[in-house]
């Protein structure tokens, strides 16, 4: 029975390897001159993608600025425009960028930088830089705009009248006039030393946040935001770097920035119990393999893993992603550093597929055949969790206002009901676990107070207190510090 299992694993061994195809690489773009980086000798950092005018452009980040590679005619790119940013040098590591309403916005993590506005509008015969200041940004590790809101998400970032920040929000909706909307650390129990990346659809906001964890919030009051839940106890958990969520909003590729840790599925169905319900590598032997940044695109998770370069991964299933396509753009051997493919870009029109290695420079490959529109059938994340439904057959109070705010030993409550019931009070957290219970409380119509004691050992952060009867069902906000 075994010799025959064995001859049948033989036969299907070539179908297996089918399945994983090494990408057609369409053309390659590099500078010499660029000096890499004394940390990890990377002339090059991230890359980001536009199209304007029939043009497509790889945007391409180095210790000199920003560069403009024109990739319309894939096997010959070319520098068509370059920009220099406010610092640069052998200390610039990180670049990060992302367009919004015809500007390209632009930011370094290190040295006297600033955030640069560029007019990509008048592409390809010219580019203007419409701002170039420190003013609102000096340093910053990453950027993402909600460009549903005109929200411009700064993450790690340093400058302005806020001085250090763990992340900010601007309004971008006169883009070369960011304005300051709100700065925030504190994402349910998780108090976050730095954010270092996130993603955003329509301000509900995935929060990667070092390690610090993983938290989802509700932005779409930027001064108020709402945790929906957190992650800082998971399989493979290390340094929270990088994700991006699914088309249809119910899954996100999360990745921890450590050698040898896998890159997580979390479902989040119901964003307010987000669960990591899958494990996945790089099917690779080195034990050092570490991914770095991930985007979804239709049915396709592409990730930049740094010494295993450019892995493609269909997530038909999402749940169970299938490695289908790869190409190892970097000749550094295996190591405990940080070197290889940095950023990655599938969203050109031409379905093309770009990345950057921070040694070897720009790669563009054939893509996955799709073309796949990064704005197509986006689904909105559905944040109902936050406040539960009431049913038709009961009804909701007039009135119910708890304070202090935010609370500590007590919560007092004015409650004002249209008819009298007994109702069962409990406190849910972010996760919509029960915190703490009280004895029922018989409530009498018309408008009353109460007190209601708190547990000792409750963590800071947003809990939903609701009441329950035979005629109520109503909930309440109630922030704990």
């Amino acid at each position: 029975m075994k010799k025959i299992l064995l001859q049948l694993f033989t036969l299907l061994l070539p179908l297996f390897a089918i399945a994983q195809e090494e990408a057609n690489l369409l053309g390659t773009w590099t500078d010499l001159e660029l000096v890499g980086s004394s940390w990890y000798d990377n002339a090059f950092n991230e890359v980001w993608g536009i199209t304007v005018n029939g043009h497509e452009y790889a945007i391409v980040g180095s210790t000199l600025g920003t560069h403009f590679i024109d990739v319309t005619d894939p096997a010959n790119p070319f520098e068509a425009h370059v920009v220099e940013g406010a610092s640069q040098g052998d200390h610039i590591i990180h670049r990060d960028y992302h367009d919004y309403n015809g500007y390209l916005y632009a930011v370094c993590d290190e040295g006297n930088s600033t955030m640069q506005i560029i007019d990509i509008s008048q592409l390809p015969e010219t580019i203007t830089v419409e701002y170039d200041s420190n003013e609102a940004i000096r340093t910053a590790h990453n950027i993402f705009i909600d460009t549903a809101r005109a929200h411009l998400y700064a993450f790690a970032l340093d400058g302005g009248p806020q001085g250090y920040s763990a992340m900010r929000i601007y309004d971008i909706s006169e883009p070369t006039e960011p304005e300051f909307l709100a700065e925030h650390n504190q994402f349910g129990g998780i108090f976050a030393g730095h954010v270092h990346d996130g993603y955003v659809r329509d301000g509900a906001t995935f929060l990667n946040c070092g390690n610090d964890g993983f938290a989802i919030v509700d932005f779409t009051d930027p001064q108020n935001p709402e945790t929906l839940s957190t992650l800082d106890n998971y399989p493979h958990q290390g340094y929270n770097h990088s994700g991006w969520l699914s088309d249809d909003g119910q899954y996100y590729y999360m990745a921890d920035e450590n050698h040898g840790y896998d890159i997580k599925v979390v479902d989040v169905t119901d964003p307010c119990n987000a669960e990591v319900i899958d494990l996945f590598d790089a099917e690779v032997t080195a034990p050092t393999s570490i991914p770095h940044n991930q985007l979804v695109a239709c049915n396709y998770l592409y990730v930049s893993y740094y010494y295993d370069g450019m892995i493609v991964y269909d997530i038909s299933d999402p749940a169970a992603p299938e490695k289908v396509l790869y190409y190892d753009t970097s000749v550094e051997p295996d190591g405990s550093s940080y070197k290889g493919a940095w950023g990655i870009f599938p969203y050109l029109p031409s379905g093309n597929i770009l990345v950057i290695d921070m040694q070897e420079g720009l790669f563009v490959f054939e893509g996955m055949g799709d073309n796949c529109d990064p704005n197509a059938a986006l689904e909105p994340v559905n944040v109902d969790c936050l406040t539960p439904t009431s049913t038709d057959e009961v009804q909701t109070p007039d009135q119910i206002t708890v304070s202090p705010v935010p609370a500590r030993e007590q919560l007092n409550l004015d409650i004002n009901l249209s008819s009298a019931d007994k109702v069962n009070v409990q406190l849910y957290n972010a996760n919509g676990q029960i915190t703490q219970s009280w004895e029922p409380l018989q409530l009498q119509s018309g408008t009353q107070q109460m007190t209601l004691p708190l547990a000792n050992g409750l963590t800071s952060g947003l809990y939903i207190l609701k009441l329950e009867g035979t005629t109520v069902n109503s909930t309440a906000r109630v922030i704990i510090q």
